[in-house]
């Protein structure tokens, strides 16, 4: 007799709560967990730090006034070592100028103390379900399906149907990850790029990419341009940290 599967269960989303006051913490990681999340609890701002640069959480619950640095700007040190995660900020601050500050800096939500856990679940799946739908429109970390067409090196890329076209009027299919490279590029001309700041942006902070498959896919994208006749010297390699595109060729980085 064959056996039927047992039904498949949805992942339990990770939400980080970063909040000092231990007894607060641990009521909201109860009462999350009683709704079907997983989660991790960090009582200083750069004990969360060292947990999300080495792990992937869905959400983060900040508390704004954190005995070692503010809310703030942890969230802006998430920025510079960039790590995407929404944010709901989870403070007792009521004034509206925080409030205000803290969706200006790119919080999700704001929920402020006293709070119902009923409500804070639902603000929580709120967010999960418009960063997830957000990312169905990814084609790779650092490029979506909506972003404008851009021009590289005497081609014209088109994100939308991952296409390039050439000065030859030969269009070609692009594949995700030379895609996110062309547009990383593109976003950062005359920047020196570390190998691991490219892999980061295309493939994901927690990616466990090698250097060697970077190099493989550049290899790709140089012969793709070779083929119709266009040569990437602006695309350069600085030996020993990663590379440069220098298309108004100011640097003299990988000459």
């Amino acid at each position: 007799m064959p056996t039927t599967p047992p039904p498949r269960t949805e992942p339990k989303p990770l939400i980080v709560i970063v909040e000092d006051e231990e007894e607060l913490a641990n009521l909201v990681a109860h009462h999350l967990e009683r709704s079907g999340m997983n989660t991790q609890v960090c009582n200083r701002a750069q004990h969360a730090l060292k947990f999300l640069k080495k792990n992937f959480a869905n959400l983060v619950l900040l508390d704004i006034n954190l005995p070692d640095q503010s809310g703030f700007s942890l969230m802006e040190e998430l920025k510079n070592a960039d790590i995407a995660v929404p944010i709901i900020f989870l403070t007792g601050n009521v004034e509206e100028t925080s409030k205000v500050k803290g969706l200006d800096v790119g919080g999700d939500d704001y929920v402020t103390k006293p709070f119902s856990y009923a409500e804070l679940v639902a603000r929580i799946r709120a967010v999960l379900r418009r960063t997830e739908s957000k990312a169905d429109l990814n084609v790779t970390k650092n490029v979506r399906v909506t972003d404008e067409p851009f021009d590289f090196c005497g081609a014209r890329v088109t994100p939308q149907r991952l296409e390039i076209t050439f000065p030859d009027n030969a269009t070609q299919k692009l594949g995700r990850k030379e895609l996110g490279i062309l547009a990383y590029l593109n976003a950062h001309p005359g920047q020196v790029i570390t190998r691991k700041a490219l892999i980061h942006s295309v493939w994901g902070v927690h990616a466990d990419v090698k250097s060697r498959s970077l190099d493989q896919y550049i290899v790709k994208v140089r012969d793709l341009f070779s083929a119709h006749g266009l040569t990437l010297d602006a695309f350069r390699t600085v030996h020993g940290i990663g590379y440069i595109f220098d298309p108004r060729g100011v640097s003299t980085e990988g000459r």
